[in-house]
């Protein structure tokens, strides 16, 4: 029995894992080592996942995470030992590498999230081997939720979008502009709130001005990440996460736009996690 998480900044969804076969699901809130102490991880673990499974021994536990860089990896490694008993492995690694895992199994090619944050990579069917930085989505995150909402506020708020969508905006969200200033500059988690409007940018994708904000977005995650791995017009990129799968056929058109092969867009990398551990441990 084996247990696997795939975090974002959003939620993590934990899948309870018995000879290749899921035997539970469960989601809890996200979790995050770079904005979270041990303790507050310690603490979701403990009083939202453990109460929602039957078992908390494990033969082993592999955690896939949004923020989980190598000097981030003991925290979340301590936090689920506290709280479950796992027999042989537990294994933190980034989001990244589940998408490479899930999207990409044992076969070379390029992975891409895009989610409430974004990133990619160049995977050689074992191994990541080439990564450019996502930045954040103050710096960088082109075509995630976040950005995309931080765009489309940004527009709105200074006027550069069609006349109508701006009182559309702040009549379906009860906001005033001092109120999102204070979300996005003093508030926790502000990448989350601002993905929070991804729903209305995709109810409204009938608007030109929303269609090219979109789009001029995901063709910079494209020119900004994905074009400096090698092969990238070989190789198939393959696409992972909510924004990615709610907003796939813009994601076509850019792709389509700029020469490239698409892959796979799936909206999560669980499936394929499942199989590719079911697949190593007959390996092992």
């Amino acid at each position: 029995m084996i247990l696997i998480a795939d975090s974002g900044s959003t939620k993590t969804d934990w899948s309870v894992v018995n000879n290749g076969k899921l035997v539970k699901r469960v989601l809890t809130k996200g979790i995050n080592p770079f904005f979270q102490t041990e303790e507050e991880i310690s603490n979701e673990i403990e009083t939202t996942l453990i109460l929602q499974l039957d078992t908390q021994d494990f033969d082993a536990v592999y955690f896939y995470g949004a923020g989980c860089t190598f000097d981030k990896v003991e925290i979340v490694k301590h936090a689920i030992q506290k709280n479950i008993k796992v027999k042989n492995t537990v294994e933190v690694s980034t989001d990244m590498l589940a998408a490479a895992r899930g999207l990409c199994g044992y076969s070379p090619g390029i992975a891409c999230i895009m989610g409430t944050g974004s990133n990619s990579c160049y995977y050689d069917g074992k191994n990541i081997v080439d990564n450019v930085s996502p930045l954040g989505f103050i710096l960088g995150d082109e075509g995630s939720g976040a950005v995309l909402g931080k765009l489309l506020v940004s527009d709105l708020l200074k006027n550069q979008l069609t006349p109508g969508l701006k009182e559309k905006f702040l009549s379906k969200f009860n906001l005033t502009v001092g109120e999102i200033i204070d979300r996005v500059y003093r508030k926790p988690f502000p990448n989350r709130f601002l993905a929070t409007f991804s729903p209305f940018i995709s109810e409204n994708l009938d608007d030109p001005s929303i269609h090219a904000l979109v789009l001029r977005s995901f063709k910079a995650f494209l020119k900004r990440n994905v074009m400096q791995y090698k092969d990238y017009d070989k190789l198939p990129i393959h696409f992972i996460g909510s924004v990615a799968f709610h907003y796939k056929e813009l994601l076509k058109e850019a792709i389509e736009s700029m020469d490239m092969n698409l892959g796979k867009i799936i909206k999560s990398p669980m499936e394929g996690l499942i199989k590719y551990h079911s697949v190593a441990d007959i390996i092992l």
